[in-house]
């Protein structure tokens, strides 16, 4: 059984459960099954540990991670794979970060990913909690260039969800957090701040293997924790679903100190096939248009964009300031660790560093449907397109803060309501 058995065996359970007959398909699918089939089914289903993401099924073939192939356990980031003595994948679980590399790298699909939708179908079907979707800046032209945001919001207002939120309208938020932490903190030529917008990969490096740079990091959220308890704060009870380029997400919606701002998180991919089996062409579907983001948000999609927002912002609140921001950006995993271990020296060539764990940033994560190039361009035009340069000119910015309790930006990051887009390292 290969991995598109695995995508089928998704593409199943999600159509048999909208039509509310899923006990018999997954009889069905074991019957013409194998020994790996009942895996997949957990897997596919949304089931297995709620705190793990990545799940290992079957073990490797003989042959598997001669120099031929892209090895799983080169590709591991943080160390957590190896091999045990008949040359099987061992995961330490104490040491995986839940990035998703190893499921890329595996061409064997003995590691797969976990599908989180199925659980929800039920809830969207009822509609008797209201479930949202929120969808990161990296998402322009995934579904193909006919699918406007407009489209892509009606599409998901027809699979059953209350509504869309581009994640983009946090990521203001974030820039001018961002900006005014780096204006608190680099107040002398040898400061510097670490952002932690954005990419997980990017903060689990620091967190895990660069813990002494750990107080040069920005003690702030991603947007997609920042959009996900916005919109539990303002709609209580309600469910949020985010959806993005990797599988990175999955693991950090998990993590202790922020799980509880996102119930599920899905990719690219797994939307395209969800569209697919229940009949859905968001490119035929009409406008339903609600878009509020500013330039600043919407570049986060593409290595660079957090670095553009957070300066722009800055220069927009304190023009005058001596010290401007002198932005270097890691662009893919290893490039981080080059750059964090320059920090480590103390001899940064830059006060903001930005890391993206995939090169190209989102737009060039593992479970993007388009070229990264194409989803650069793509992001770039879109933010264009905004009505607003940075956050502190955007009206529903300040009009979101004000409903969030945060009444004055200057105040922001003493603000006892503005703990919902704080973390602590």
């Amino acid at each position: 059984m290969n991995n598109a058995s695995y995508d089928e065996i998704f593409k199943r359970l999600v159509k048999s459960s909208y039509r509310r007959d899923i006990q018999e398909e997954i009889k069905k699918i074991k019957q013409a099954g194998n020994e790996y089939t009942d895996a997949y089914i957990r897997y596919a289903s949304g089931a297995g540990d709620p705190n793990r993401v990545v799940f290992k099924v079957r073990d490797c073939p003989p042959d598997c991670g001669d120099d031929k192939r892209k090895n799983c356990e080169a590709s591991c980031l943080f160390g957590a794979i190896v091999r045990d003595m008949e040359g099987n994948v061992v995961i330490h679980q104490n040491n995986c970060a839940g990035c998703g590399e190893c499921v890329e790298a595996c061409r064997e699909y003995s590691l797969i990913d976990k599908k989180e939708f199925v659980p929800l179908i039920e809830l969207l079907k009822d509609r008797t909690v209201p479930v949202f979707v929120i969808i990161a800046p990296a998402f322009t032209g995934q579904l193909g260039p006919r699918v406007t945001p407009g489209k892509m919001r009606a599409a998901f207002k027809k699979l059953g969800f209350y509504g869309m939120v581009e994640v983009a309208l946090f990521a203001d938020i974030l820039s001018l957090k961002e900006a005014l932490e780096f204006d608190r903190h680099v107040t002398g030529n040898e400061d510097f701040l670490l952002t932690s917008c954005c990419c997980p990969i990017w903060v689990s490096m620091v967190k895990r293997f660069y813990k002494d740079l750990i107080p040069h990091i920005s003690p702030s959220v991603s947007p997609m924790v920042a959009c996900g308890r916005g919109i539990k704060h303002l709609h209580p009870g309600s469910k949020v679903v985010f959806v993005g380029p990797c599988i990175a997400k999955k693991a950090e919606a998990k993590e202790p100190d922020v799980k509880d701002a996102v119930d599920a998180v899905l990719t690219f991919r797994e939307v395209e096939q969800i569209f697919e089996v229940v009949g859905i062409n968001p490119a035929e579907l009409e406008e339903d248009d609600s878009e509020h983001s500013s330039r600043a948000g919407r570049i986060y999609a593409r290595t660079g964009g957090v670095s553009r927002a957070v300066s722009d912002t800055l220069n927009r609140l304190r023009p005058g300031r001596e010290i401007k921001i002198r932005a270097k950006q890691a662009d893919g995993a290893q490039a981080c660790k080059i750059m964090l271990k320059e920090a480590l020296s103390g001899k940064p060539d830059a006060n903001f560093l930005e890391g993206m764990g995939c090169p190209g940033g989102c737009v060039g994560g593992p479970r993007v449907i388009i070229d990264p190039k194409d989803g650069r361009d793509l992001a770039d035009k879109y933010g264009q397109e905004a009505l607003s340069l940075t956050p502190v000119d955007n009206k529903f910015v300040m009009e979101l803060l004000k409903s969030l309790g945060i009444e004055d930006i200057h105040d922001f990051l003493d603000s006892a309501k503005a703990k919902m887009f704080i973390r602590s390292f």
